[in-house]
C-alpha cells in the first residue's frame, strides 16, 4: 500500500462554479460550507468566465468573431506566433519562477475568484487543510475550441500539442501561486468530454491522445508539488483515470455509481496506490433530483454505495480516509436557491458521514 500525501477523511469540497457575479460574496459562501478545503469560485454569469474562453488567453490563433471564438491558423502572422509561443514554452519548463511574468499567468480580469481566495487564505486563522483549484481538461478544451473551418482544435496535431503545452503551464502557475498558502494544493482537471470517448459523436478520438493529453497535465501539477484530481460528470471509461497517475478521481456518485463500481480491478489498484475517490453525491445536474433530496437520502446512498466498493476487497476505514464529499458537478447553472441547498447538502452530508462513522 503507499503512503498517503494527502488524507481526505470524507470532507466537503466543491466543484468549481456558483451562479453568482459577486466574487467576495461567492468565497463567504466557500468559507462558510468548506473551510476546510476551500477552492477558487468560477462565476459563469460574469462576462468571459466560460470554462473554455478563461482559459485559453495566450493561444496562438486565438480570435474572436461575431462573438464566436476560434483558432485562426489562416492568419499571416500565425507561424511566427507559434513559434514564439513555443520558444516562451520551453524557456520556463526549468525555470517556472518565471510564470507569473508570462502569457500563461492568469490575471485578475479573468479569474477574479483565485485571486480572491488567495488573499483570503494568507489571513485565515487557523489556515485551511488544502486548497483547491480548477482548469479546464484538455478533451473537453479542445473539442469546445474550433478553427476557423468549425474543425474541433484537439483533432489537429499541431494545435493539440500547442494547447495542452498552454493547459500544462497554466496548472503549474496554479499550484505555484496556490502553494504559497503553505498548505497542500488539489488542482481538479475538469474534463466531462472525456464521456464522448467511444461514442458516434467524438469518432475521431482515440485512446493515446486522450492519455497523453491527460498525462501531460498530471505531470505539470505534479512537478509543482500539487495532487492532481480529474473530474468527469458524466459516465466514462474510468480505466483513463484509475490507470493514470491522478491523484483523485471526482465523479458524480448520485447518477452514474452503478456503471462505475464495475471497474472493479481498476478501483481496487487506484485505492491502494492512494488514490482519493471524491464522491459527487450531491445532485446537481437534475434540479429535480436535487429539490427532492435530503441528508438523510444521500447518507443513505453513501452507506450503500460505499459498502459495494468496499466489497471490492478495500477496507472500509481506509476509504473513509481516502474519500472527499462533493457536488456532482459545478453549480453555476442552477437557480441561487438551490445552488445554497447544494452548499448545505455537501456540508451536511459530510459532517454526518464524518460522525456516524468517525472518518
Amino acid at each position: 500500500m503507499t503512503m498517503l500525501r494527502f488524507e481526505g477523511n470524507c470532507r466537503p469540497c466543491l466543484i468549481g462554479s456558483l451562479p453568482l457575479t459577486d466574487y467576495a460574496q461567492a468565497a463567504r459562501l466557500v468559507w462558510e460550507h468548506t473551510p476546510e478545503i476551500p477552492l477558487w469560485v468560477q462565476l459563469p454569469r460574469v462576462p468571459g468566465e466560460s470554462m473554455t474562453r478563461q482559459f485559453a488567453v495566450g493561444l496562438p490563433g486565438l480570435a474572436e468573431e461575431g462573438g464566436r471564438a476560434f483558432v485562426d491558423t489562416a492568419d499571416p502572422d500565425f507561424e511566427k506566433n507559434l513559434l514564439g509561443f513555443y520558444e516562451e514554452a520551453l524557456a520556463l519548463q526549468d525555470a517556472a519562477e518565471g510564470l507569473d511574468r508570462s502569457r500563461f499567468a492568469m490575471a485578475p480580469s479573468a479569474a477574479g475568484g483565485f485571486f480572491e481566495l488567495v488573499n483570503q487564505a494568507m489571513k485565515r486563522t487557523p489556515p485551511p487543510v488544502a486548497v483547491k483549484g480548477q482548469i479546464i481538461g484538455p478533451v473537453s478544451f479542445g473539442t469546445s475550441l474550433c478553427d476557423r473551418n468549425g474543425k474541433a482544435i484537439f483533432y489537429d496535431p499541431q494545435l493539440r500539442d500547442a494547447f495542452v503545452q498552454l493547459l500544462a503551464l497554466r496548472a503549474r502557475w496554479q499550484v505555484r501561486r496556490l502553494s504559497a498558502i503553505g498548505r497542500p494544493v488539489l488542482l481538479f482537471i475538469d474534463d466531462p468530454a472525456i464521456t464522448g470517448f467511444g461514442s458516434s459523436m467524438y469518432i475521431g478520438l482515440n485512446r493515446e491522445d486522450i492519455a497523453q493529453s491527460l498525462s501531460a497535465m498530471i505531470d505539470a501539477v505534479h512537478r509543482e508539488g500539487g495532487l492532481a484530481g480529474v473530474h468527469i460528470c458524466a459516465n466514462a471509461d474510468w480505466t483513463l483515470v484509475l490507470d493514470s497517475a491522478a491523484d483523485i478521481l471526482s465523479f458524480d456518485a448520485y447518477a452514474f455509481f452503478d456503471q462505475f463500481v464495475i471497474y472493479r480491478e481498476a478501483i481496487r489498484r487506484f485505492v491502494d496506490r492512494g488514490g482519493l475517490i471524491a464522491w459527487g453525491l450531491v445532485p446537481t445536474l437534475s434540479p429535480e433530483d436535487l429539490q427532492r433530496e435530503t441528508a438523510d437520502d444521500l447518507l443513505a446512498q453513501w452507506e450503500s454505495k460505499s459498502a459495494q466498493v468496499a466489497a471490492l476487497g478495500i477496507d472500509p476505514k481506509r476509504l473513509l480516509t481516502q474519500s472527499l464529499i462533493t457536488p456532482a458537478c459545478g453549480m453555476g447553472s442552477l437557480s441561487v436557491e438551490l445552488a445554497m441547498k447544494a452548499l448545505q447538502l455537501t456540508r451536511e452530508l459530510s459532517n454526518r458521514i464524518r460522525t456516524e462513522h468517525k472518518a
